[in-house]
């Protein structure tokens, strides 16, 4: 600045350096990340000052900023996201330098590298936390605290006379270290009455002190896990809304196994039949319904749709009614290397549905091959990178019919690829039997060095499709316990998180695979 300035401002006592704001002025100042493709805030982004202080936008992308001493200053704040990434300076840093005028407000765009779209976070406390502190107003009825839940494990979901249900795993709670360990519900308006453009409004079945009941109450020690989430008709034709149960040691001995079916009266599960502990099969991961030549299925992920059973209520809790797609011997149990194969005369192995038998895990499948005892390209199950032709085992995912690809959709993450449990595909098949082959990543959680986190049984929500199924919404349970990441992500960490995908994205072009099943 010229020497005359500098003197003029010297003799009115004036100050040309930042001037910090008044003690009483405590009004935070609006930091807004935005996508750079379609402008919606973007939330799970990170801002870190050069004395490490770390913020994170909530799920409207705002970070309300107000730190005594700093506000009026100019402060830098390196910006870093899961799958996300913010444009390097000359030096390499990716950050911003902000005045934080207390009441002002900037935005900064940043570019998506996920193929699909982070949208909000569903579960927890503080999901529109900086939106409230800025005067501004959520989109949800309940954004800063629902039924004292502050974080909650793998979502099932079913759509059920009229309402839509919402049952997560294992939930903590806010008054004390210990939460729910036996499974969580709420409900929603029906999906036509949903917008997930938005956000999605949970009332939870909660007890006497406003937290968050067990929806599966069971005698005894353990947790209790519920899989295979299904709404099927009984003799009578009325729906039914029934699930299979485990009650275990944690992540140890399963002590009890059986099936549940949905009390109207008492809006809660209660068990309608035992099960052998460990049994073969059951249903297990997320269901879909398949109508085939007049007769209609339940199909379960694990992750590959491998298992069904009749879509009807006496069939869902007898296992003896269930078939598996699989390659072994039929009566055969699977062990790894040592599993016995169905060849025909010709040495084809024989992938059929088979009654008595159980499927071919992808452990079990991956052993065969290491043995020498089967090769890859024999599998309808055997996931590749669409680009670099790389194999990669999925872990736990969903499978739905899409109207707008006129193909199966899964969505999937894998198991110990990028990350341990954090990256999320796209796959399609013309039948739920695969052949399953080439896939695209569309969620990354490994793109910032040391801070991998999970996401982990992303599921997609068949009944929120919008636009003829081109526009498809994926949940998954976002947490670092696997990750090797001491560092829990606040608010975040063991919570929900919905994404958008637009199939109509080119980069979710596929290479055609066809087969038919058997």
């Amino acid at each position: 600045m010229h020497r005359f300035t500098y003197l003029i401002a010297m003799i009115l006592g004036i100050s040309l350096l930042p001037r910090p704001a008044q003690a009483d002025d405590t009004r935070p100042f609006a930091i807004e990340v935005v996508d750079d493709q379609t402008g919606r805030g973007v939330p799970l982004v990170e801002l870190q000052t050069t004395s490490g202080a770390r913020y994170y936008t909530d799920s409207a992308g705002l970070v309300a900023f107000f730190e005594p001493g700093l506000m009026g200053q100019k402060i830098y704040f390196g910006v870093a996201s899961h799958g996300y990434e913010f444009a390097p300076d000359g030096f390499g840093s990716r950050g911003a330098a902000l005045v934080a005028t207390p009441g002002g407000s900037a935005r900064l765009k940043i570019h998506r590298i996920n193929i699909a779209e982070r949208l909000y976070r569903i579960t927890g406390q503080g999901i529109y936390r900086d939106t409230v502190l800025l005067g501004r107003k959520p989109p949800i009825a309940a954004p800063l605290l629902n039924a004292q839940v502050t974080g909650q494990d793998s979502i099932l979901a079913a759509v059920y006379r009229g309402r839509t249900f919402w049952f997560y795993g294992d939930t903590n709670r806010l008054s004390y270290a210990l939460g729910n360990f036996a499974i969580s519900g709420a409900t929603s308006a029906a999906p036509e009455k949903l917008n997930p453009e938005i956000g999605i409004d949970l009332t939870y079945f909660v007890g006497k002190d406003g937290f968050s009941r067990p929806m599966v109450p069971m005698k005894g020690e353990g947790v209790v896990w519920i899989s295979g989430l299904t709404v099927v008709p009984d003799r009578s034709g009325r729906d039914r809304m029934l699930a299979f149960f485990d009650r275990r040691r944690g992540l140890g001995a399963v002590l009890e196994s059986g099936f549940v079916e949905y009390d109207d009266r008492l809006d809660r599960f209660v068990k309608v039949k035992d099960a052998p502990i460990d049994p073969p099969y059951h249903p297990t991961g997320q269901s879909f319904r398949v109508e085939r030549d007049g007769t209609a299925h339940i199909y379960f992920t694990a992750p590959y749709p491998t298992l069904r059973v009749r879509a009807d209520r006496d069939a869902f809790v007898d296992l003896s009614a269930y078939e598996s797609y699989t390659c072994l011997k039929p009566g055969t149990r699977a062990s790894g290397a040592k599993s016995e194969l169905d060849r025909d005369a010709n040495g084809q192995l024989v992938w059929a549905w088979k009654k008595a038998t159980p499927p071919l895990g992808p452990q079990d499948q991956h052993a065969l091959i290491a043995a020498g005892k089967m090769r890859r390209e024999e599998s309808p199950f055997r996931h590749q990178d669409a680009e670099t032709g790389k194999p990669f085992q999925l872990h736990n995912g969903s499978v739905h019919w899409n109207a707008y690809r006129k193909k199966y959709v899964m969505i999937a993450s894998e198991s110990l690829g990028a990350t341990v449990l954090g990256e999320v595909w796209y796959s399609e098949a013309d039948h739920p039997e695969g052949p399953w082959v080439a896939a695209r990543k569309i969620i990354t959680h490994a793109n910032k060095p040391g801070d991998a986190h999970d996401f982990y049984n992303p599921t997609q929500h068949p009944f929120l499709d919008r636009e003829g199924g081109r526009v498809i919404y994926l949940e998954g349970t976002y947490v670092n316990t696997f990750s090797g990441n001491k560092h829990p992500t606040p608010y975040y960490e063991y919570n929900q998180i919905l994404y958008r995908l637009d199939l109509s994205d080119p980069r979710l072009r596929l290479p055609a695979t066809t087969a038919a099943p058997r």
